[in-house]
């Protein structure tokens, strides 16, 4: 029988009191409020806890308010069936008219800060141009409703969603005209929203973007060479390579403009998000070790590398050869340095191992050269959650931050995205009691700590996802939020998870 929506209500008070007060048969507090020597007290002072969300995947409005399409809208219309569930981000979660619903969420949960991206279609419809003042009405509205309720706002200028006007003008990012557009862009965005704006992050995961839209074409524009999948158009061989590429030219020219023209008066910071897995050698013979370094290096290096010495390491440069574009000695000075932190999104670990042999068509990603393994000896590396690609590794976080510290100089990072996900179709009662997610969770940030503790300069923590949302590809059957959201009403509920970072997050003393 259906609960009427005060009762429903009721029953989740009632839930969220149980977990917080109820005891094992020795008295003990149950393992899901656990908080395994956890604290904010326990991290550095000024350490920014938050949660993240980016505008494709949780605002909706997807043709309304102005806002113009954008390479998703246009990959998930022209093909039928390539997201699971033929689901759509037109609704979405409706962030858009919810988003005072979701900043009390915030607040309530004890949070400083909340990353959002900004949708470049929202701002600029057609790419350049025109400026469609709604969409900045809306951001506005949300910056100072985060502000109004103490959470710091972190803004990410690109998540994905590039003016589907800009692909369809000159081919998006394959054209150096993209570079000036971006900057464009970013800096309406550092005038208008910047006296509130103290965190901006550029570009999320630039390496995503290459291999997925360009390498294997399993997302939007869907460029491959044929050798490697069905794509109409495209070269695996190369255009990953210009893609990053130009990825980087404009992060660093988003940053000089925020360096030399804001940033003495607005006084914020400016990074680059890249996503990185901990790449651990299967066994710790030579090969498999210089196997595991080639993987970091074509995963993180490739775009830390520049930004840190100025170059593309020399694993790539040595195997990618003529593919790998070079900076000249001018865009050597606009990238080297180019950067106040790394934001580094981290969900998983792997295993790598020296293959012997590599066969297959000329790739980026057969250029790693590498055997990918996810158990030893018959031992998962971890839990495997509900994506395919998804196991629990917390060891994997603390190694990603010493090699952080130790490759490039010990930078500020902060994790700007972390967590795991249950399936889309598990039900209201079971989603809420997510266990699963507060061990996760537990076991990330405990390595976390031991990271700052022997001196990685971490100075903030961002779990995925506020809310459960439009997952790309997989569209609505997997919910990584903390959040669940019922899809038909689109009604919010705190997991357990989050009661379990509320506790975490309390405030003691002044």
């Amino acid at each position: 029988m259906a609960l009427s929506a005060a009762m429903l209500a009721i029953s989740l008070i009632c839930i969220a009191y149980a977990a917080e007060h109820s005891t094992d048969t020795a008295g003990k507090p149950a393992e899901r409020f656990e908080l395994g020597g956890l604290s904010r007290d326990r991290f550095p002072k000024g350490f920014e806890f938050g949660a993240a969300t980016s505008a494709f995947q949780v605002e909706g409005m997807a043709d309304k308010g102005g806002r113009g399409p954008s390479i998703w809208d246009a990959y998930v219309r022209n093909n039928p069936g390539v997201i699971a569930g033929n689901g759509s981000a037109d609704v979405a979660v409706d962030q858009y008219h919810r988003y005072k619903e979701d900043v009390d969420l915030l607040a309530r949960l004890n949070f400083d800060a909340y990353r959002f991206s900004i949708s470049w279609s929202r701002i600029f419809p057609n790419g350049t141009g025109k400026v469609n003042w709604e969409g900045v009405g809306y951001y506005n509205r949300l910056i100072n409703y985060l502000l109004k309720n103490g959470i710091t706002p972190y803004v990410t200028l690109y998540h994905y969603d590039l003016p589907l006007a800009l692909e369809e003008r000159y081919l998006g990012w394959l054209s150096p005209q993209v570079v000036k557009d971006y900057a464009s862009y970013a800096e309406f965005c550092f005038s208008v929203f910047g006296d509130r704006v103290k965190n901006w992050m550029t570009i999320n995961e630039p390496m995503i973007i290459c291999i997925q839209g360009y390498g294997y074409g399993s997302s939007p524009p869907g460029r491959c060479s044929k050798a490697v999948g069905n794509c109409k158009a495209g070269n695996s061989a190369t255009e990953p390579y210009i893609i990053a590429h130009h990825l980087i030219l404009a992060h660093a020219s988003a940053v000089r403009i925020y360096h030399q023209k804001y940033q003495s008066i607005q006084q914020g910071r400016i990074g680059l998000v890249t996503d990185f897995i901990w790449y651990h050698p299967l066994t710790e013979s030579k090969a498999n070790n210089e196997a595991a370094q080639r993987a970091r290096d074509f995963h993180l290096g490739w775009f830390l590398d520049p930004l840190v010495y100025g170059r593309y390491p020399k694993t790539m440069q040595n195997i990618a050869q003529e593919r790998l574009p070079k900076f000249t000695k001018e865009e050597e000075k606009l990238v080297k340095g180019a950067f106040d932190f790394f934001g580094i999104n981290l969900y998983t670990s792997r295993y790598i191992y020296n293959p012997g042999s590599y066969s297959g068509p000329v790739s980026y990603m057969n250029d790693w050269r590498v055997g990918v393994a996810t158990e030893k000896k018959g031992v998962p590396i971890g839990k495997r959650e509900n994506s395919f690609w998804l196991y629990n590794v917390p060891w994997g976080m603390y190694e990603a931050m010493r090699y952080i510290k130790e490759r490039y100089g010990n930078p500020a990072v902060i994790i700007t995205e972390n967590g795991m996900d249950d399936p889309g179709n598990v039900p209201l009662h079971n989603g809420l009691m997510d266990n699963d997610r507060i061990s996760y969770f537990r076991g990330y940030l405990q390595n976390l700590k031991k990271a700052i503790d022997e001196g990685s300069n971490v100075v903030g923590y961002f779990a995925w996802s506020l809310l459960d949302n439009f997952e790309w590809r997989s569209g609505y059957t997997s919910r990584f939020g903390i959040t669940y959201v019922d899809y038909k009403t689109l009604s919010r509920y705190p997991k357990m998870s989050a009661y379990w970072f509320r506790k975490m997050l309390a405030r003691h003393g002044p």
